[in-house]
């Protein structure tokens, strides 16, 4: 597997990254994670026939991804129903399923990358010293190819929520 030094930091140290970014025109990797319940689903598979928005988060418990995945559980009230949101981190799933009860999140799909990285190692989001997905967004349309695609440089960094919901509408 690739491991590449010198795109991002985490803490202010240098972390590798494993597996190679995921380009716009490519066919989406599928990947195996766990739901909530700690079902292992193949998320792909699983989300068949909608536009998929996929969020990769370093931990639930940090500010900036409680805020990400706040805002994209408002956003998908008002998405087609043919738009799944999924984000994805390291964090087990039952920390996961103990944050969405406490935050009242209920419209996105949570899902737990911690046992094996798949999905982590396939999208080029897993930084391998702290052991946690590094921050990106991808748009998946109905036919698994990916039409958007940002990796943000910077782990506090936010995603520009305007540009993904534009890619899934477009998707559609």
């Amino acid at each position: 597997m690739l491991e590449r030094a010198g795109l991002i930091k985490w803490k202010e140290k240098d972390t590798t990254v494993v597996g190679e970014d995921i380009r716009v025109g490519q066919t989406a990797p599928e990947f195996t994670a766990h739901t909530l319940d700690w079902e292992s689903i193949p998320a792909l598979e699983n989300t068949k026939g909608k536009v998929r928005i996929i969020a990769a988060v370093p931990s639930l418990d940090t500010s900036t991804c409680d805020r990400e995945t706040r805002r994209f559980n408002q956003e998908a009230a008002s998405l087609s129903k043919d738009i799944a949101i999924l984000v994805i981190s390291m964090d087990l799933p039952s920390a996961q399923k103990r944050w969405c009860g406490a935050a009242g999140v209920d419209q996105v799909m949570l899902l737990s990358d911690h046992k094996d990285a798949d999905f982590g190692e396939k999208y080029g989001c897993l930084m391998k010293e702290p052991r946690l997905l590094r921050r990106a967004v991808f748009v998946v349309n109905r036919e698994g190819r990916v039409t958007y695609a940002d990796y943000m440089a910077v782990t506090r960094d936010e995603p520009k929520y305007a540009e993904v919901l534009q890619a899934a509408q477009a998707a559609l």
